[in-house]
């Protein structure tokens, strides 16, 4: 009986994974079908570098290019905005943190990651947007303000994995370190966070995932405009917004070149992933 058991439960375990790997090729199959040959048609420099969107126009024009940077440009918003303050965060919960506080502290962080995006961009709209109005002028609606809202959305996800790779360094690490002389925040700094360094750039990768990825919260407060970006306090329109905007009246060629849209957006994710591997591995040798 408990063979068959263990037999049932590999079985089970197998269906699974082969369903997760199923469903990302059929993801893949239904973007690159409909997507690619949208590209030929359209050009793919025309596509890809073209700096003009206007689907209604005759001729219909369809360039990513703004697209492209303002989501490179919210996202590198959100790192320089959300890294830092989510790895000292995780240093403070894992080497400095009171027990009392790490109660509250803790729980409030994975809190945040189980805010849903909307709620997240009511509180841009609300909040972040007028005060960028009132200090800088504008609109408010800018790169800015979906850079700091960004930031704030990827901060659980870097905290949870960076605080797990630091707590998983050994002790005597730390010990070794103290008994060579060095002080608590220069073993910390010098010792810890490298000995964990890859479980924190996973994190890193999570959390620009996260961002790039991210479509409500930035449709309330990035002003979506489909122009070049043209500076921090001017409005932009990301790739995952364009195509969530759009899609609901899209037909023909204007829906394919939504669905390409979604082809760069995937090679984008791809490329982050695939840039963290090799580092990965490169550290391994």
């Amino acid at each position: 009986m408990k063979k068959f058991m263990e037999k049932g439960m590999h079985v089970v375990f197998f269906v699974a994974a082969i369903a997760s790997i199923i469903a990302v090729f059929l993801i893949c199959l239904f973007l690159f079908v409909n997507g690619i040959p949208a590209m030929g048609e359209i050009g793919v420099f025309d596509f890809l570098l073209g700096t003009k969107w206007a689907p209604s126009n005759n001729p219909p024009s369809f360039g990513i290019f703004p697209m492209i940077l303002g989501s490179i440009y919210v996202t590198a918003g959100a790192i320089v905005i959300g890294v830092p303050i989510g790895i000292l965060t995780s240093v403070f919960m894992a080497k400095y943190c009171p027990k009392k506080m790490y109660k509250v502290l803790k729980p409030a962080t994975e809190l945040l990651a189980g805010i849903p995006s909307v709620v997240y961009g009511f509180f841009g709209l609300v909040v972040i947007v007028p005060l960028i109005r009132s200090i800088a002028g504008g609109t408010g609606s800018s790169i800015l303000a979906a850079s700091i809202l960004l930031g704030i959305m990827i901060l659980p996800t870097i905290i949870g994995v960076s605080e797990s790779a630091i707590r998983s360094v050994p002790d005597s690490y730390y010990e070794g370190s103290l008994a060579l002389g060095a002080t608590h925040e220069r073993t910390i700094f010098r010792v810890m966070l490298p000995a964990a360094k890859s479980g924190i750039m996973a994190g890193v990768v999570l959390g620009i995932g996260r961002a790039i990825g991210e479509t409500m919260a930035v449709i309330m407060v990035a002003g979506n405009q489909a122009r070049m970006p043209a500076g921090l306090l001017k409005g932009i329109r990301t790739l995952t917004a364009n195509i969530v905007i759009e899609m609901g009246y899209a037909a023909d060629l204007h829906r394919e070149a939504l669905i390409a849209t979604g082809v760069v957006l995937f090679v984008f994710i791809l490329i982050i992933n695939l840039a963290f591997s090799l580092l990965k591995r490169k550290e391994s040798k």
